[in-house]
């Protein structure tokens, strides 16, 4: 037997906004981050750069804001399989952050583009 639920698309997106919470609430990570978007959006539509340029800038702060929540789930599943220190359980969250440290290199080389070449 399977420990998946039918799907229902009412309850994916409860499911889906009870994961949102609880990451705001035992992430610090993410709410920094999410604190962060804030005053990124702002600049954002503050900015005079065109249409497209807004849009890079968004869906770039956007995929950080995802890249944390998989890092954040990842560490939550290694918790779960093991408190005990263990080179794959490091490997897993260190490859993790890493995405998020990409994520977030990448948010800033295009506003960085946009700012100088724009």
């Amino acid at each position: 037997m399977q420990n998946k639920p039918k799907y229902n698309l009412f309850k994916n997106w409860k499911y889906a906004i009870g994961g949102l919470i609880t990451a705001i609430k035992t992430e610090s990570s993410f709410r920094l981050e999410l604190f962060c978007a804030v005053f990124i959006i702002a600049g954002i539509l503050y900015i005079d750069t065109s249409l497209t340029n807004k849009l890079i800038l968004f869906i770039s702060g956007i995929l950080v804001l995802i890249v944390e929540l998989v890092n954040s789930a990842i560490e939550n599943v290694v918790d779960l399989c093991t408190k005990e220190i263990h080179p794959l359980a490091k490997n897993a969250k260190d490859i993790g952050s890493t995405a998020v440290m990409f994520s977030i290199g990448l948010h800033i080389i295009c506003w960085s583009l946009v700012l100088l070449v724009a």
